[in-house]
């Protein structure tokens, strides 16, 4: 169940980046990408995302 990112509502304020265990996230530009196949599902960079524009997905 990797992060899912809504690129219409990512800021790109880079604290999921930050916050990621993993480093499975990247930015593309301004919106951050998440690698799903690094992804453990930890959801640090939900609880951390200020526009909450993560969400996990199955």
């Amino acid at each position: 169940m990797p992060a899912l990112v809504n690129p219409e509502e990512c800021t790109g304020c880079e604290a999921c980046v930050e916050e990621c265990p993993t480093e499975c996230i990247t930015m593309s530009g301004d919106v951050a990408l998440v690698d799903p196949e690094e992804c453990t599902d930890c959801e640090a960079c939900v609880e951390v995302c200020p526009t909450e524009c993560i969400t996990m997905v199955d």
